[in-house]
């Protein structure tokens, strides 16, 4: 009998395990290209204000605001795949899944601005941190409703072919349950 919620047998298996390298990957990717000390001549102050670092890449023109705006979003927009895709989940709600991948994002965006403020030539922008978790959930909501959506059609299909299942687990024993003796049948009797 399958499990209310997940993907059943050798496959689920294979795409926890894809998911689960993949991420492991990436996130080492996005540690080493976040986290490597830069030789720059000056660094700009951190920036703690939403969007005003978006506003003055901007000032600078359309290209240098688009490409940071890019950047941002892309960074992070493969966990808003490889998170529901490690998890597993195939029966959840997509506002529930979305909002998971999101928080899961932010925390993992965070972790790295706070990483940052270590490594010589990085700066905490409080601006990437939107861009990363807005660019997770636009790939989240481009792509996991239809690989799930395709999941279950698949897996409608080899229910309907006759394909097997996993076996019953049968019956679950009882076991007799043993109750306490009242306090007046664990007392001695009493003598006159």
């Amino acid at each position: 009998m399958q499990r209310q919620g997940f993907i059943g047998g050798t496959a689920a298996i294979r795409i926890h395990v894809t998911g689960g390298l993949l991420l492991a990957a990436y996130l080492a990717f996005v540690a080493w290209y976040t986290l490597r000390p830069l030789d720059v001549p000056w660094v700009m102050p951190a920036n703690l204000r939403p969007l005003d670092g978006i506003r003055g890449d901007f000032a600078l023109g359309w290209a240098t605001g688009l490409r940071r705006v890019a950047g941002g979003l892309a960074l992070l927009a493969p966990l808003g795949v490889l998170l529901p895709m490690a998890g597993g989940r195939l029966a959840v709600s997509r506002l529930g899944s979305l909002i998971r991948t999101m928080a899961a994002t932010a925390l993992v965006s965070l972790a790295v601005e706070l990483l940052q403020t270590a490594v010589p030539g990085q700066v905490v922008d409080v601006d990437s941190l939107l861009l990363n978790t807005a660019g997770a959930a636009l790939a989240h909501a481009a792509v996991v409703p239809a690989g799930r959506a395709w999941l279950l059609r698949r897996a409608g299909r080899s229910v309907a072919a006759g394909l097997p299942e996993e076996p019953a687990q049968g019956r679950t024993p009882t076991i007799p349950r043993v109750g306490i003796a009242p306090w007046s049948d664990a007392l001695p009797p009493s003598s006159p």
